[in-house]
């Protein structure tokens, strides 16, 4: 069944009402919407996110650094409730001018200075502590590949599937057509990889792997955008069943994966982590909210 036909006008403006879960916070301006600065604690890293997809990169690759015996690597997180518009604060727009989550502030040395982007954290990180990144020209190119291949696959799953089958306040048959298509090309993609690999970028856990898991494991688990796991019959990719179960199951993962959680029950929930003694009393499961 067709959708009805949109006729765009000769100029777009935004004075008509999307709709949706996120129309109150969208708008086609950047920049800060009012005064708020953010926290500052003792930790190198200050990190700035929610357990979103995104953010838990972040997470997950900060406790890996930590897990792996990096002392440096320590940090405290800070939620950015999203949903409240906090991204839009003076102080967040001064360390990520594009307002998304995560964002991090590196006091490591002498100068402070920011890193934004979930992809952009996580290879700083990397090279930093060199860890999760081979130096070996052909085992670094590949590793890369796949973190950027994610990097460029998130918003058609997110900001496409996600918002039209999950967030948009009316269904239309095309874009989630068209957005499912592209979600279960991708997942066969990672599929057919991991039919010859044990992770995604060989016989070793990488940044890869870490960019990758946080956005195809709720599909897997089925805690994301509604039914979505049913829908798109993830049950189909066997190898990225059993690298999502791999993953799910080491210590720094499970830990990443609540830090800056605020939904769900109370126990999987962690605002803050300022140290590992935060994770006291916490069931270590979770998901995105659906």
């Amino acid at each position: 069944m067709a959708d009805a036909t949109y006729t765009p006008p000769a100029v777009w403006s935004a004075d008509t009402v999307s709709g949706g879960r996120f129309a109150n916070i969208n708008r086609p301006t950047a920049g800060a919407r009012q005064d708020r600065e953010l926290p500052v604690g003792e930790h190198p890293f200050q990190l700035y996110s929610l357990a979103t997809p995104n953010g838990v990169k972040a997470t997950i690759m900060l406790e890996e650094l930590i897990e792996a015996g990096h002392a440096g690597a320590e940090y405290d997180a800070w939620t950015i409730n999203i949903g409240d518009g906090e991204q839009f604060g003076s102080g967040f727009v001064g360390i990520n001018p594009n307002s998304k989550i995560p964002a991090l502030l590196d006091q490591s040395g002498p100068t402070p200075f920011r890193v934004f982007e979930s992809g952009a954290i996580i290879v700083h990180l990397a090279e930093k502590f060199g860890a999760f990144l081979p130096t070996d020209p052909a085992a670094r190119a590949e590793v890369l590949s796949w973190v950027f291949w994610q990097v460029a696959s998130g918003p058609f799953i997110g900001g496409g599937f996600g918002h039209f089958y999950a967030y948009a306040p009316e269904k239309y048959e095309y874009p989630i057509d068209r957005y499912a298509m592209e979600t279960k090309r991708i997942f066969d993609v990672a599929d057919k990889r991991l039919a010859d690999s044990r992770f995604l970028a060989g016989d070793e856990y990488t940044l890869a792997d870490i960019a990758n898991f946080p956005w195809l494991a709720p599909f897997t688990e089925g805690n994301i955008y509604n039914d979505a796991k049913t829908f798109l019959s993830i049950d189909e990719y066997k190898h990225v069943g059993r690298w999502v179960a791999e993953i799910a199951a080491r210590p720094a993962v499970k830990r990443g994966r609540i830090v800056n959680k605020v939904w769900g029950d109370e126990d999987t929930q962690l605002k803050e982590r300022h140290s590992a003694a935060n994770f006291e009393g916490k069931r270590l499961v979770s998901g995105p909210p659906a």
